[in-house]
């Protein structure tokens, strides 16, 4: 065993080293100047210790050693990690190139992950070359195990094979996403796979998974329809030898290898989720936030019987992208609606959510131009088929349909109700735990698959490599094999050998992988919220106790915590509520070892 070497200068140590590790080293670079030299205590310096077993920027999800079939779900040109002027922080703007701009690549091509784990890897590369001289930086490409050290000491971390820890001033948890045990479904799963000799392949990051179980021309289950489903696609037709014919932006066909096995999905909603929109929004954007803000959030925690998401806070919501929504429809397409936007927008702000839909009614004559989120949201409610045989061909339609869409510029609103989730996405962390629901809306709506891999599905179909389940898919552990059915296809059901869960594990606290987090759990040093996740400051990301105090030396940021964002790094000129969360962290650490070198210099 080797030891690590603690120091006496000020240290801060970053457990995860991927996107959020490298933006908040970005962030503390942007605001060094004026937050450390700038207070004549420059001159002694601080270290940064990253703690990853993975490389520095790219982290485990983007890391260059997976296969380069599997993409990005976003076009180069809408992947930045910098900050622009729609970011609402305290820090300076430091911007930089986007994805395509850097790798010189065409803005709507969707980049494979190692491109994206290049850009990544030089973004904190750029990020560390910024920093003063007297700053520096390591990566320890090992594991941290445990945190411990009194809340108003210095902290110690402690890494997988070392014997001694690294002491630090300052602790950021930036672990990114987690593997997870097994809940108590999944592990009656197992449990019956391993009696009966089946495969159980339980959620996991897709690109880590071992598939080789799974075997040519057997039928596989698959629960899942997002984009750890489309990476098992992927992996288990093209990475076994099959290829596509045809026009990438049309109809493909598919040639397979003989080595894929057959593939059986359903989901909650029965459905992939929506395409990637194909065109750009010319003209005025929404004005947002227009009536889902922060004077609305601020309200909603000083409520003294506290609030509902549901009850209380979807409405706002729903208002907020019907606004969009029909802002953008009067705006571009006038001539669909049959009233001035100025009465309408007048009526709508003043109108409960029965009043809004009579106005509605009477100012967009063509129901196909209304907002229906719960119909967006169950696609499948209430449709039977009479077969198997004929619900493959109703969804294949269903996704011809939401190519055509989501690829026409006709239907620019839902461009607009997309901006209009990334600006409910923006505020709604400041409110911490609102269930789990409502992120599985959001990326079913604004962060599904590119349009191709649609077509790809829609040509897997076709070569009977791939079948539709149905909503509500379940499925039973039952005479030896797996089976799935739906309501969807009444009295129908299909069996096999082997179930996939194709989605990421959930990040809770509890079960949670991660030995450190497990640590801090077991420790009671923090707490779990209703979805588990980490309690957290909603501003600066600072753990919260069991009395809901702010840690003055512990900072969690990323997917595990309750003030997730959409992601670690986001679209140019969208706000980034990570960038925002990387800034306000950045600047309590900065001026946290400011004060501590000033006590040291006095």
């Amino acid at each position: 065993m080797t030891a690590v070497s603690s120091a006496a200068r000020p240290s801060l140590v970053i457990v995860g080293a991927g996107p959020r590790g490298a933006g908040l080293v970005e962030r503390i670079a942007a605001n060094v100047p004026e937050l450390y030299e700038g207070s004549g205590l420059g001159g002694t310096g601080f270290d940064i210790h990253l703690v990853d077993p993975h490389p520095p920027g790219a982290g485990r999800i983007w890391r260059a050693d997976q296969s380069p079939l599997l993409w990005m779900n976003s076009q180069a040109e809408d992947v930045t990690m910098f900050t622009d002027a729609t970011v609402r922080m305290d820090g300076p703007v430091s911007e930089g190139p986007t994805l395509h701009e850097w790798a010189d690549l065409d803005g709507r091509l969707f980049a494979d992950r190692r491109i994206q784990g290049a850009y990544l890897r030089w973004v904190y590369d750029s990020a560390v070359a910024a920093l003063p001289p007297d700053v520096t930086v390591r990566h320890h490409p090992h594991r941290a195990l445990r945190v411990t050290g009194a809340r108003e000491g210095r902290q110690q971390v402690w890494l997988e094979g070392h014997e001694r820890p690294l002491d630090a001033d300052l602790v950021v948890l930036a672990l990114g996403h987690l593997d997870a045990e097994l809940d108590e479904e999944q592990r009656e799963l197992a449990a019956y796979a391993r009696d009966h000799d089946l495969v159980h392949l339980p959620p996991d990051f897709t690109a880590d998974s071992d598939l080789s179980s799974l075997r040519p021309g057997e039928p596989v289950l698959v629960r899942g329809f997002g984009l750890a489903f489309v990476d098992l696609m992927v992996l288990l037709t093209e990475g076994r030898g099959g290829r596509y014919e045809g026009d990438p932006e049309g109809e493909l066909t598919y040639h397979p290898s003989g080595r894929e096995p057959v593939l059986h999905v359903g989901s909650r909603r029965g459905v992939p989720y929506h395409s990637k929109i194909g065109y750009d929004l010319a003209g005025e954007r929404p004005p947002l936030p227009r009536f889902f803000g922060p004077a609305e959030v601020e309200a909603l925690p000083a409520r003294p019987e506290g609030f509902d998401f549901r009850r209380d806070v979807w409405p706002l919501v729903e208002k907020e992208l019907g606004f969009a929504h029909y802002h953008r429809l009067f705006a571009a397409h006038p001539g669909r609606t049959a009233m001035a936007w100025t009465d309408f927008e007048e009526k709508y702000a003043a109108a409960d959510a029965a009043e809004r839909a009579t106005l509605v009614a009477s100012a967009v004559p063509d129901p196909a131009d209304r907002l229906d989120l719960a119909a967006l949201d169950r696609p499948l409610e209430g449709t039977r088929y009479a077969s198997y045989e004929e619900f493959q061909e109703g969804l294949r339609e269903y996704i011809r349909t939401d190519l055509s869409e989501r690829h026409d510029p006709s239907r620019s609103p839902d461009l607009a109700v997309f901006f209009g989730l990334l600006s409910v996405y923006g505020q709604l962390i400041r409110l911490g735990d609102v269930g789990s629901w409502w992120h599985g809306f959001f990326s079913y709506l604004a962060s599904g698959p590119p349009g191709p891999r649609l077509r790809q599905m829609l040509a897997l179909s076709r070569a009977g490599v791939l079948h539709f389940v149905g909503a509500d898919m379940a499925v039973a552990a039952e005479d030896g094999v797996f089976r799935a059915s739906s309501a969807t296809v009444p009295g129908a059901s299909v069996e096999a050998r082997a179930l996939v869960e194709a989605r990421l594990p959930q990040p809770t606290v509890a079960r949670a992988r991660d030995e450190l987090l497990r640590a801090l759990h077991a420790e009671g040093a923090v707490v779990e919220t209703p979805e588990g996740l980490l309690a957290v400051h909603p501003f600066d990301g600072r753990v919260l106790d069991g009395a809901g105090v702010p840690h003055p030396r512990r900072f969690a940021l990323g997917p595990h915590t309750d003030s997730r964002t959409p992601g670690a790094f986001t679209r140019p000129r969208t706000g980034g509520p990570a960038f925002r969360q990387n800034d306000a962290t950045a600047r309590a650490l900065l001026v946290f070892l400011r004060d501590l070198a000033g006590d040291s210099v006095g």
